[in-house]
């Protein structure tokens, strides 16, 4: 018997907003990838002190990652857990570029949000130590096509078993895939896996679970309540890796990048706890 992706999708469906690559303008304060952001005018650029691929240390800034627009977002975002305005801003060091599996890594990337007058902000120049990095360090400025569509979870994140015939995996995995082929980036809906779920890991390491080497060792207390909390997590934001044009930014092994927020904080609008995660093949 087959499985029934219209079930599902009535079952788990989640709405999700995706971001297209396009070869149009930007403009000011609209939804983008990489260039110079627009920042207010007291915006400290953040700094992160890591050790990169080369072997040496030292404190970088982080790579202007993306915008959004939430104004522009709105009339995609179907169940409304967004805020109606304001900008969201993320940033990832990405000489070092961290898997965010610790704590100590927690300031490899940096969430910002604008709730102000967008009229105020400032088409902000990147700190000057920036440019003395890869070239990749500096991602150019990308417009993006906004749509939206109902998402599904992750075959190790369906919360139900399709039955005991491996095919009906595949299948599952391929209609997915199929689903969004297109897709680059996307706000909200489910993370597209490459390894296993980050749900755990979100609620474990914002504990100050070190989950980069080897796995702690948990009480069977600790543990069974991690995995209840961390159900609060949803992801925000991901992002593939990046082939534009003469530009090529590659997160880890052909990966991609992850934030995840807990639903209560974003219902605050609070995006000061949001865990980053890189996956890669």
């Amino acid at each position: 018997m087959s499985y029934n992706l219209d079930e599902i999708k009535k079952k788990y469906g989640k709405n999700a907003v995706s971001l297209t690559m396009t070869e149009k303008n930007t403009e000011f304060c609209c939804t983008k990838i990489g260039g110079k952001p627009d920042l207010p005018a007291d915006f400290e650029w953040p700094y992160y002190e890591s050790e990169d691929y080369k072997g040496i240390n030292a404190n970088r800034p982080l790579s202007f990652m993306a915008q959004i627009n939430f104004a522009e977002i709105k009339p995609y975002d179907e169940e409304n857990l967004l805020p109606e305005s304001g900008m969201l801003y993320f940033f990832y060091e990405l000489m070092s570029m961290e898997w965010g599996s610790s704590p100590e890594s927690r300031n490899c990337s940096k969430v910002f949000y604008y709730d102000g007058d967008l009229s105020k902000l400032k088409n902000t120049e990147l700190p000057e130590d920036l440019k003395k990095y890869d070239s990749e360090c500096i991602l150019p400025e990308i417009a993006v096509q906004i749509d939206n569509f109902t998402d599904v979870p992750d075959l190790c994140e369906l919360p139900e078993n399709l039955n005991d015939d491996n095919y009906e995996d595949e299948d599952y995995c391929d209609d997915r895939y199929e689903m969004q082929d297109t897709l680059w980036a996307k706000i909200l809906g489910y993370a597209d896996i490459i390894q296993d779920t980050m749900l755990f890991e979100c609620e474990a390491v914002s504990r100050g679970y070190n989950l980069y080497s080897e796995p702690p060792e948990f009480s069977e207390e600790e543990e069974k309540d991690i995995e209840r909390c961390s159900s609060e997590w949803i992801l925000l934001f991901e992002m593939d890796s990046i082939d534009y044009g003469n530009y090529e930014l590659i997160f880890g092994d052909s990966g991609r990048i992850y934030f995840y927020i807990r639903k209560e904080d974003l219902k605050k609008r609070d995006f000061s706890n949001v865990y980053f995660s890189l996956q890669c093949y």
